[in-house]
């Protein structure tokens, strides 16, 4: 007999969910001093919790990677409120599909999670500028997470809007939220601005009231918890598995020296970087000394407990410059495509020893799909677009404009300008300030010849006659999410030299690429041959220029169950951007690795009508060597280069959630 996912979840809410009981008291979360525990009604309450980020995970399986972390044993989930998720545009705000925050607060309360809600207004999450908007940085001297005015000002109209919203979902006001962070990992950043943190904390208690318990979180160590901690706001730690349990708490004591014992990121996995090998950590180490902090009557938050995916242009990266993957899986107890895992229930059994876990049936790993190969055929090249992509049209400007500049926060923009000199031999184009932010695909009259990277290569030599077009697509890669280093702007950030000359009289292009990609424009017209007068002098490389690639994948409707997960594969493409029916579903670099397929998850295919498949290839594709297709199969593709086990160590500074 055939049960379908669907079936087995409306069993699972109709036997075994368990209610909310109804009590004449007032519901209340408090901290208990005395006696070092929380109070939950008035009686003694350790919890055990679990990360998961809404904004990377679709609405469409809210419920089913919910109700997975309900059934491990789970009492509570964490979750980040990215800001610019929700306020891209200044004073435009988004709580609808797959931003709709309250719909997900309400599902955690109807399944029976509590919720740790960490609203900001800096989050990290390896995030694009650690949730904070990059219109902020239209003031360029703004001083980001400090009582800087027009920061100050800014964060008071955000919360204004966000926070009277939670209220209605405290715990106390018969919602899920029991405890509320206040900024977060603030003694890692080197401001130290007390004014700032009692701003936040009198701004928090104004919306949400004086019942509400405020938090911090910080690394385990006396040197974050001396900026971190304040009065009136209880201090957590954060720590991995493999270190010594009772010497983490000993950090938290220091500020606390009473209260429950609480490690806010108990970190189960660890994050990856393009370039660098796939993150994974041991479950028997996770289960170790998950044990060893239960044993001590702790409460924890497993961060990750399911990562998801960072689709469109939403990752950040650290310092030195370096992105996170659009998978966002984190060796985590559920992976980016929510399936079970041997983690999850080592971890479950572990749990169960100390709680008694829900009964009934686990709600399934999601089934995947393996829909073969879609022939791809080349639509148009980016400069050929022009035309539809810069719908604001070119800008003229005597030096580049960044990215902040032209009012565009992520994605492409292209930078043209005219070889002012003959380069008859080969001549450095360079970036001699490192002011290419963050990757830049260069094309002289037409021909692709090179390739700038911020940290990694600020120049190549070109040649090419004097008045050959100069093209300079920059792609953001997201924007640093922690450190000092927040203020972190895109584009051409300095002037581009050529030998020993500054170039000028800039022709600047906006790209609104998503906006063409979801309304199809690419499909209109066919591809033309590029008419810009080719005068480059030497042999072309093995790139080719930044190129639109379009296919179909038809799903039969003819099969049950169908569409499925997937995931797609680039056999032979090298680096770039990918959309199925105008959903951005973010990068692939498989030519870097170490991740290679990209999660599609079922709610964006359709077996009603065709799914159109649009890349844009920036580096190499195979299509004039090869076969010109994509793949879709049913496993993930993760860690192409070489796994490598990650060390906790809080001095590391530049890496954490």
């Amino acid at each position: 007999m055939i049960v379908s996912t669907a079936g087995v979840f409306f069993f699972f809410f109709f036997f075994t969910l368990i209610p909310v009981s109804l009590s004449s008291a007032a519901p209340s979360f408090t901290v208990d001093y005395k006696n070092n525990s929380f109070l939950k009604d008035g009686e003694y309450f350790r919890y055990i919790s679990g990360s998961i980020h809404y904004s990377r995970i679709p609405r469409f399986y809210w419920k089913d990677r919910l109700l997975k972390m309900y059934m491990a044993g789970l009492d509570a989930v964490q979750t980040y409120i990215p800001w610019s998720f929700h306020e891209s545009v200044p004073g435009v705000f988004d709580f609808s599909g797959d931003r709709d925050l309250e719909y997900f607060l309400q599902l955690c309360h109807e399944i029976g999670l509590l919720v740790i809600l960490r609203p900001g207004p800096y989050i990290c999450a390896e995030w694009d500028l650690g949730g904070l908007p990059a219109w902020l940085l239209k003031k360029k001297d703004i001083v980001l997470r400090t009582a800087d005015p027009d920061y100050l000002a800014a964060v008071d109209k955000w919360m204004g809007k966000l926070l009277p919203m939670m209220k209605r979902h405290l715990y106390q006001n018969g919602g899920a939220i029991i405890t509320v962070q206040v900024e977060n990992e603030y003694g890692s950043y080197f401001a130290c601005d007390f004014d700032y943190l009692r701003h936040l904390v009198k701004l928090f208690r104004s919306h949400l009231g004086d019942d509400v318990v405020l938090f911090s979180t910080d690394g385990a160590g006396l040197g974050y918890l001396k900026c971190g901690a304040l009065q009136g706001v209880y201090a957590t730690v954060d720590f991995g598995p493999g270190g010594n349990v009772t010497k983490a708490f000993e950090a938290q004591r220091y500020a606390e020296p009473h209260g429950p014992l609480v490690n806010s990121e108990y970190y189960t996995g660890w994050l990856d970087h393009w370039g660098e090998p796939h993150s994974i950590v041991s479950t028997d180490a996770v289960v170790k000394t998950l044990e060893e902090i239960l044993d001590l009557g702790a409460n924890v938050n497993m961060y990750m407990f399911i990562g998801g995916t960072t689709f469109g242009y939403w990752n950040g990266a650290n310092t030195p410059f370096a992105p996170q993957t659009t998978s966002y899986d984190f060796d985590a107890p559920l992976t980016e495509a929510g399936d079970l895992t041997q983690k999850y229930f080592a971890i479950r059994k572990v749990i169960k020893k100390y709680k008694k876990i829900p009964g009934g049936v686990l709600p399934p790993s999601t089934p995947k799909f393996a829909y073969g190969k879609v022939q791809m055929k080349k639509l148009k090249t980016l400069s050929e677009s022009l035309d539809i992509l810069s719908i604001s049209g070119p800008v003229k400007t005597l030096y580049p404009l960044s990215f902040i500049d032209l009012n565009q926060q992520f994605g492409f923009v292209l930078y043209q300008t005219s070889l002012p000199v003959d380069c008859l031999k080969p001549t450095p184009l360079s970036s001699p300030l490192n002011g290419v932010h963050d990757r830049a695909y260069v094309s002289v009259g037409g021909v692709a010849v090179g390739i700038l990277e911020r940290n990694k290569c600020i120049s190549i030599n070109i040649t090419g006659r004097a008045g050959s077009r100069l093209d300079v697509l920059v792609e953001s890669m997201g924007r640093i999410n922690y450190g000092k280093n927040l203020n972190d702007f895109k584009g051409l950030v300095t002037n581009l030299t050529l030998g020993a000359d500054v170039l000028t009289n800039w022709t600047v292009f906006s790209l609104g690429i998503d906006e063409v990609v979801r309304e199809g424009l690419l499909w209109d017209t066919p591809s033309q041959q590029d008419s810009s007068p080719t005068h480059i002098l030497s042999p072309p490389t093995s790139l080719s220029l930044p190129t639109f690639y379009g296919g179909t994948l038809k799903i039969p409707d003819q099969i049950p169950d169908l569409p499925q997960d997937t995931y797609i594969q680039f056999p032979g493409w090298s680096k770039g951007q990918l959309w199925i029916n105008g959903v951005n579903l973010g990068r692939y670099w498989p030519s870097r690795g170490p991740q290679v397929t990209l999660f599609v998850p079922a709610s964006v295919l359709s077996t009603e009508a065709p799914n159109n498949i649009t890349l844009l290839e920036l580096e190499t594709c195979p299509c004039t060597r090869g076969e010109c297709v994509v793949q879709f199969t049913h496993t993930p593709i993760l860690n192409f280069t070489v796994t490598h086990i990650k060390p906790y160590n809080r001095g590391q500074t530049f890496i954490t959630p």
